[in-house]
């Protein structure tokens, strides 16, 4: 008997809101920082500002590094794990922490079906930090309530304080862990998003669409040979850009609607092209930026799992990483094809608006950006002139050359910063 089924013949439905992952192996932590990201950086601070005790913070983190944290179950408001102490048998340990109120959630998705690059990032398993502003996605001091079956009463134990290092591991992998915690699940938001993404294009491209002039059928068949016929409409103008692909509901006997939507882009982008200029847009790239192209061409209405598979295929054919890729479309996201020039070709631009910008931006009231080839940089901010004249914007965590691009480009440094900055 399969038991994978129900007695209707279906899959059994997955637990959105629960989610368990197994034991995280004994890692050194050199530097003694657990998260790479920022999501995962201020989650540890969240813990370590509440600590009435940095020696229990210690003892927690060693035992994080050393593997005594057992598998992880997260649910909405809730991260329980059993961890081992110095008795045989492990406790029981908990960190709560609020869930957001549909108002909140209301204003992420607003947030984030408002720009492309947005939804595009949360695809990336990255977190814009526009969504954290005006949600408070991540925990401040407080927020974060420990508990253990453990005698000891610090706040946090070393047992409660190793679970939420190690959450941080998992923060930094997938930010949708986040999400759960606050209360959402990951197909839950996927599915809202691709809604409201679909429904702002309909209107867009309703709203843009002119009346288009006709002549009855009829009219034109029954005119005699030789006689005068009525003139035929216009030739509809082309389209500013390619339309977008329907959104395929998710259907187990049907195709993978991932490579659905990449059929339907990848046609609707050539005959744009072909339409526009006679050419084919696809010819002249390398097999490279045409894998960039394809994996940027996915509106964002997919499954995230899918998508993880074609940055890795994609990334595996032309050994790339994924984590390569993944950068790549976000240029080619943020220029195009310049886009990518940008991210990847540094130059030396001859002198004018060049060496214009940095007057310009102290002007601004930025004064500590540092010259380096066609780049300006801060510690976690970057613009970046293309050969097409623009600034294009770039973010890092501070400390780390580890740039990606970031809002749109502008032929003033100023512009390009401030849209960088949502300001």
């Amino acid at each position: 008997m399969n038991h994978a089924r129900d007695a209707r013949g279906a899959a059994p439905r997955h637990d959105d809101r629960r989610r368990s992952f197994p034991q995280v192996a004994p890692r050194d932590v050199p530097d003694g920082r657990f998260a790479a990201t920022w999501w995962g950086n201020a989650w540890v601070e969240a813990l370590e500002d509440t600590a009435l005790d940095p020696a229990r913070l210690a003892r927690g983190k060693a035992y994080a590094g050393r593997g005594h944290v057992d598998a992880i179950t997260v649910t909405p408001g809730r991260v329980v794990a059993y961890v081992h102490g110095s008795r045989a048998r492990p406790y029981r340990t908990e960190i709560r922490m609020r869930t957001l109120g549909d108002d909140g959630w209301e204003r992420f998705l607003d947030e984030a079906t408002a720009r492309p690059d947005h939804i595009a990032a949360l695809l990336d398993k990255d977190v814009p930090h526009a969504l954290e502003a005006v949600t408070g996605l991540l925990p401040a001091a407080g927020d974060l309530v420990p508990d253990c079956s453990c005698p000891d009463d610090g706040y946090p134990c070393k047992h409660a304080a190793a679970l939420c290092y190690q959450a941080a591991r998992l923060l930094d992998e997938d930010p949708f862990v986040l999400f759960l915690m606050r209360g959402r699940g990951e197909q839950e938001l996927l599915a809202e998003l691709t809604r409201r993404n679909a429904a702002r294009s309909a209107a867009e491209t309703t709203a843009a669409a002119p009346p288009m002039p006709t002549v009855l059928a009829r009219t034109a068949l029954a005119t005699a040979a030789g006689a005068w016929s009525p003139p035929l409409p216009p030739e509809l103008p082309v389209p500013d850009r390619p339309g977008r692909p329907a959104v395929f509901p998710p259907d187990p006997h049907a195709p993978d609607p991932l490579a659905l939507d990449l059929l339907a882009t990848e046609a609707a982008a050539r005959a744009h092209g072909f339409l526009a200029t006679g050419h084919d847009p696809v010819a002249a790239l390398t097999p490279w930026q045409d894998a960039v192209r394809l994996a940027a061409a996915h509106p964002g209405s997919g499954l995230t799992a899918s998508t993880r598979a074609l940055y890795r295929d994609l990334a595996y054919a032309l050994d790339r990483t994924p984590t390569d890729l993944a950068r790549a479309v976000a240029a080619w996201r943020q220029g195009g094809a310049a886009g990518l020039v940008v991210l990847e070709e540094p130059w030396d631009p001859p002198a004018g608006p060049f060496d214009r910008a940095r007057p310009a931006l102290i002007a601004a009231d930025f004064p500590a950006f540092r010259p380096r080839r066609n780049r300006l940089s801060t510690e976690s901010l970057q613009l970046r002139l293309g050969r097409d004249g623009l600034w294009y914007g770039y973010e890092s965590d501070a400390g780390r050359e580890d740039w990606w691009p970031r809002g749109a480009p502008d032929p003033d440094p100023v512009g390009a910063l401030t849209d960088l900055l949502g300001r």
